[in-house]
């Protein structure tokens, strides 16, 4: 099977071409905004590295959410059209899940929400522990304490920083982006039915005042 994998939902645009299970071509831009500009570019560039061309593609994975507004829905709307035009399906990735990937043990896949908060998922060697939340740090403090107690454990993201002082001893790997590997790897798991975005919480923005 051969996999495109896309996310454009934390700090970077990303997207590898993946066949069974092996990495052709990969490309990770850095980027907090611009994900609209850049991603169709930097999808057929993986592409020509990989020499492969689109219509080979067997399925399409994205993530989700959690993770920004603005940046899930791009990688979405990329993925949908791109579904729509080669007759493949496309697969949502959790982004917490593509996160904790590929890393063995008892893993806390943690992202800086901004406002006092923090997304946050349990897994084990891969497997969800507990669902993706929103949590205050205080309660995602009390989270790891209840999940993982005295076991060693992986802290991963953009958040990982912030649970440091729950788990002293934890392990922080705080790589604020997914690897589109990963999220290709996942999506040949998945069941294939539409992505739709996960929202934790409602949108920052606000209209202007009148």
């Amino acid at each position: 099977m051969i996999i495109l994998g896309v996310d454009t939902c934390l700090d970077a645009c990303s997207v590898a071409l993946v066949e069974a299970g092996n990495t052709r071509g990969r490309i990770v831009e850095p980027m907090a905004r611009g994900h609209q500009e850049r991603l169709a570019v930097i999808a057929q560039a993986v592409m020509a590295q990989a020499g492969a061309s689109f219509d080979q593609l067997d399925r399409i994975g994205v993530t989700v959410g959690p993770g920004s507004f603005t940046g899930l829905r791009v990688g979405l709307a990329f993925a949908k059209g791109l579904s729509q035009a080669l007759g493949v399906p496309a697969v949502g990735v959790g982004t917490l899940a593509a996160l904790a990937a590929d890393l063995s043990g008892l893993v806390f896949a943690a992202i800086d929400a901004r406002r006092g908060q923090l997304y946050l998922q349990a897994f084990e060697e891969g497997a969800p522990l507990t669902p993706p939340e929103a949590l205050t740090l205080d309660e995602a403090a009390a989270c790891l304490d209840e999940v993982a107690g005295p076991s060693a454990v992986t802290l991963i993201g953009s958040g990982a920083g912030l649970l440091a002082q729950a788990a002293p001893h934890a392990h922080l790997i705080t790589r604020s982006w997914a690897d589109p590997s990963a999220v290709a790897r996942l999506a040949a798991l998945r069941d294939p039915t539409p992505p739709r975005p996960l929202y934790l919480r409602a949108p920052d923005a606000r209209l202007p005042a009148a």
